[in-house]
């Protein structure tokens, strides 16, 4: 490896002319690969085809209909719906709700379709109809009945009558024409114009369209936002660490050729973008310093010595080059193990990021010291000020190192025992902060209606037409009202409701009726008889399968979270078991169980990938240092970190989602840098200086402390930058990650010198 170290910084200051202008025609040509990047702001982007829950989903979608919906919430001011005004305004945003783009269905207060007796035959029209000559009384009439209507209180109007909704179902087709970014613009200009005529009402937008242009408009802010703060900080730090302007030059093009490097392979290699993964330049951004650092403040280091610049770019090469390789190759195993996530997002950013790291390498190695070779670099003016600062922290490390020992154990254990106090749980609305209206919006509408949040249940009658069956209709009838019971459940749609409602309209609205018709016939008569009153796209196909054998039941809840989710669904799989047939044992499916399921997935798949990690990074660690229980003991302070960092989070946070269950392998490779350098300082000091174990550790920290230390503040720095991100999985990766490297940066200065010195580690 000497050989090499050595052979490498010749050929890199020998053919400084050659390698220039080849790695930056390199970079050009990955570059140009970035016109081929597609960005995906589907919100089921987190799920694999293979992810069971979504496969059932599908199954669902494909027997009843595939859809989206856009949601406007109104609040009349006057806090009172039931007003000529209000009921006008809201049948005018019906009508106009039809034509947006790919619209299949509206549902509202105004056309909710009642049904009532007349003489023999059975009425179906809209609730309100021209609510301009509507008179006191008949708004009277319309208020009792929408408030005593099962099928609307608590989701197109609350208890009190103070809000109400209009629910837009948006037609998804397979065949490509699927357009969201115009349903967006129509729905928001719809917003906007009922907002201008009808300034007396308070109007909300939310719906899982609202959701998915969401999805595509946080990386875009974070993009705008982040990157030229992140950007500024790296420089600001590169600037007061190097107090170098062609140093600075350099690093600053290792991490520009790095970023576009990552995204243009990436397009190449058809990787979608999307909010998680679009974070791939900011995490770039933050690893690509740290190489390049720890290169030329050796190379500064070496020519304050009185080396002539050549040979200290040589040297710089030969000391720093085992333990950047290390580090890179480490850092992008553990980005690479993110391949084992459930979700494709952590996967492709994994894989960006991988390939950024790596080229982040390439880049320090060969083209930031050839540039540096070529351009008139002088010696930097900093002074010996650090150096001796941490000449004297060795000391105080060495001279208190039993008791630092002891309470860096205390630490450690301390901290980790939170991790007893974490529990897994995702709120997917709240993936977005209140900075975003479609998230004001879905926290209006859970606090005064249904809430996005739901569980489809496919019930089936295990026979053709056996949905007229009086026993399975009093099953499902039961179901309903054992979820009406549930403390979590704010609605309940099932065509029990619409069949009791149709008896007690064919029995002259007598209220005692309002019950189960106990024939079969009678039930598929009274359906049939409903099916041909009702207009056009508001026919029951979105509640009743082709050969009418099964039924579809819908549960909303307000924004609970997914293990309340989880739980409920659980209860109510466990209530079909005790008191239904099992043609209706089932599932319960939806967005929001799908996304309930995926943090628990995703924390089972990236434990096997951080044990892989684990693996492969000790054996790189052992090979390289040749020595085995160095290796070995370096795995102590780069896994404690980690366990730390969850540890606290459990304690102030207590939740880990989506975003933290990849916490592990993505960290472990990055916490490794700093250890591999102090390690390879202190084996240097020893082996080729013959020192002892504690002038090996004030060697350690005299030559690589500063450059560990300014690392680590980019590192931080970028993680944090990304913490404040408006997207929740973003800002907690990012503080979690910022953590763990805080962690990291405290095992390697206080815990490792001791342990090594406790142990006395010969190499």
């Amino acid at each position: 490896m000497q050989r090499i170290e050595t052979w490498i910084g010749v050929v890199v200051v020998k053919y400084r002319w050659f390698l220039i202008p080849l790695l930056l025609c390199c970079a050009l040509f990955s570059a140009y690969g970035m016109r081929f990047l597609v960005f995906s702001n589907d919100s089921r982007m987190f799920f694999s085809k293979e992810n069971p829950q979504l496969q059932a989903l599908e199954a669902l979608e494909r027997t009843y209909t595939k859809i989206e919906n856009v949601l406007y919430i109104v609040a009349p001011k006057s806090g009172n719906v039931f007003e000529k005004k209000n009921l006008a305004a809201i049948e005018f945003l019906s009508a106009e709700c039809w034509k947006l783009p790919f619209s299949s269905r509206v549902d509202s207060l105004s056309n909710y379709q009642h049904t009532e007796a007349f003489e023999d035959d059975l009425l179906v029209q809209d609730l309100v109809l021209d609510a301009e000559s509507l008179s006191d009384s008949d708004i009277a009439k319309i208020k009792e009945i929408a408030l005593s209507e099962p099928m609307l209180v608590n989701s197109l109007i609350d208890k009190e009558g103070s809000v109400t909704s209009i629910n837009v179902n948006i037609i998804k087709p397979d065949d490509g024409s699927y357009d969201l970014e115009k349903i967006n613009k129509a729905a928001i200009a719809l917003y906007e114009k009922m907002q201008e005529k009808y300034p007396f009402l308070d109007i909300y937008l939310t719906g899982g369209v609202m959701i998915d242009a969401a999805f595509g408009e946080a990386p875009a802010r974070d993009m705008q936002a982040l990157i030229p703060i992140m950007f500024g900080l790296l420089l600001f730090l590169i600037v007061i660490s190097l107090r170098s302007v062609l140093a600075t030059t350099g690093t600053l093009l290792v991490i520009v050729l790095s970023t576009i490097t990552g995204l243009g392979l990436a397009g190449w290699l058809g990787i979608l973008l999307t909010p998680a993964s679009a974070n791939a330049p900011v995490i770039i951004l933050t690893l690509a310093v740290a190489d390049s650092i720890h290169i030329l403040v050796t190379i500064f280091h070496q020519m304050r010595k009185g080396m002539e610049k050549h040979q200290a770019i040589r040297e710089s090469i030969r000391v720093n080059l085992q333990a950047v390789t290390i580090t890179s190759v480490s850092t992008a195993i553990g980005f690479l193990t993110m391949n084992f996530s459930d979700a494709p997002p952590f996967r492709d950013l994994g894989n960006i990021v991988a390939m950024g790291v790596l080229a982040a390498f390439i880049y320090s190695v060969f083209f930031m010291p050839a540039l540096m070779a070529v351009l008139p670099l002088k010696s930097s003016t900093r002074s010996e000020n650090t150096g001796n600062f941490f000449s004297s922290f060795a000391d105080f490390i060495i001279g208190k190192q039993t008791i630092i020992f002891w309470l860096m154990i205390i630490l450690i254990l301390v901290t980790s025992f939170g991790i007893f106090r974490i529990h897994l749980n995702d709120e997917f609305i709240k993936y977005f902060d209140r900075s975003y209206a479609f998230r004001i919006a879905s926290d209006f509408s859970a606090e005064h209606l249904a809430g996005l949040e739901i569980i489809d249940w496919d019930l089936n009658s295990g026979e053709e037409g056996g949905i007229n069956n009086p026993a399975y209709l009093k099953t499902i009838d039961d179901f309903a009202a054992w979820f009406r019971a549930q403390p979590e459940v704010r609605h309940v749609y099932t065509i029990t409701d619409i069949i009791k409602k149709l008896n007690q309209n064919m029995h002259n609205d007598d209220p005692k009726w309002y019950k189960l018709p106990e024939n079969r016939d009678l039930a598929a008569q009274y359906l049939l008889l409903y099916e041909m009153n009702l207009p056009f796209g508001l026919d029951l196909n979105n509640r009743i399968n082709v050969d009418k054998s099964s039924t579809r039941m819908t549960v909303s809840t307000p924004n609970l979270g997914t293990a309340v989710i989880l739980g409920l669904e659980r209860r109510g799989r466990k209530w079909l078991e005790e008191n239904a047939p099992p043609s209706m044992a089932t599932y319960g499916s939806g967005l929001s169980i799908i996304f309930s399921y995926i943090s628990e997935r995703n924390i089972r798949s990236m434990l096997k990938g951080s044990i892989i990690a684990l693996v492969l990074i000790s054996f790189i660690m052992i090979a390289a240092l040749r020595d085995i229980r160095l290796g070995l003991l370096s795995l102590f302070p780069n896994l404690t970190p980690a366990f730390m960092a969850f540890g606290v989070w459990g304690i102030f946070v207590g939740q880990v989602g989506l975003a933290v269950s990849v916490m592990i392998a993505m960290t472990l490779g990055i916490v490794v840098d700093d250890t591999v350098h102090f390690l390879s300082k202190y084996q240097r000091g020893k082996q080729e200086h013959g020192m002892s174990p504690e002038d090996a550790v004030r060697y350690a920290f005299r030559t690589v402390g500063s450059a560990i230390w300014v690392t680590t503040l980019a590192l931080v720095g970028g993680f944090t930058v990304l913490a404040f991100s408006g997207f929740q999985i973003n800002s907690h990766m990012g503080a979690m990650t910022a953590l763990t490297i805080i962690f990291a940066l405290i095992m390697d200065f206080f815990f490792l010198p001791t342990l090594l010195l406790k142990l006395d580690c010969e190499s």
